[in-house]
């Protein structure tokens, strides 16, 4: 028996990096799996066989969470597939360097405006559709893929910075709301992670080409992987979360 035999999850941006193993994990614990994923159906099908091969469920969703009507199709077909979603992670989003990372005076709007719109309107919209029938359910999960820029607010990224930053104050806001209807809700805030996302800032900001040549500036001497989020993840989601809601756990090696 799992931690989450019964239970399904919908993971945005679902079929790589930190969101293919927060998929994977959630599954070894016991949940189906709703996956999402916005441009590579291939990679979406790969995690979807791997979630199968655990025994679980796993079903594949196109869809730009940036988008409304995108957002509302998401949560109407997996309702319709698994007939509830209990955990929603809001993991889908955009990288600081898919906009340049500019300084906040040189920035025009359209770059903050696809931040905010991957990072804090699409999980605005996912919880608009589906905590309504968490309620009803005995528990429901919601977690917020973060990330460490909203604490440290680091020159030159200031947009991707603010959007976290409203995707958290979204969470702290719906943990007071929806407690009294059995409903958790928290952050976990990765740092450096080993995905496509995490090596395209270092090669931005470093000049690096590769991972490994971080590992021994590194806490604990290696960079962090996507497993190690997941497992956060997994916690929050958990039995042994039962008394937690409204918090953000750092994931960075201190």
């Amino acid at each position: 028996m799992g931690d989450l035999d019964g239970r399904t999850a919908l993971v945005t941006g679902g079929s790589r990096g930190i969101g293919r193993a927060i998929s994977l994990r959630l599954a070894a614990d016991g949940a189906d799996i709703a996956i999402n994923y916005h441009a590579n159906p291939d990679a979406a099908a790969a995690v979807a066989a791997e979630v199968r091969a655990l025994g679980r469920r796993a079903e594949v969703y196109q869809a730009d969470v940036a988008e409304e009507a995108d957002c509302a199709r998401l949560a109407e077909a997996a309702l319709r597939d698994f007939g509830k979603v209990d955990i929603l992670v809001n993991n889908a989003g955009i990288g600081a360097t898919a906009v340049g990372r500019p300084l906040v005076a040189d920035s025009g709007p359209d770059p903050f405006e696809r931040l905010m719109a991957a990072h804090a309107f699409g999980p605005f919209y996912l919880c608009q559709a589906l905590v309504p029938q968490m309620r009803a359910l005995p528990r429901g999960d919601i977690v917020m893929i973060s990330s460490i820029a909203a604490q440290g607010f680091g020159a030159t990224g200031g947009t991707y910075s603010a959007a976290k930053a409203a995707m958290e104050a979204l969470a702290y806001t719906l943990a007071k709301e929806e407690r009294a209807n059995g409903i958790h809700v928290n952050v976990v805030a990765p740092g450096l992670v080993e995905t496509d996302m995490g090596l395209a800032l270092v090669k931005f900001t470093r000049g690096v080409q590769s991972m490994r040549e971080l590992d021994a500036s590194q806490p604990f001497g290696r960079v962090g992987q996507p497993e190690d989020i997941a497992n956060a993840v997994a916690f929050f989601c958990g039995p042994r979360s039962a008394y937690i809601t409204n918090q953000r756990l750092t994931v960075s090696g201190g």
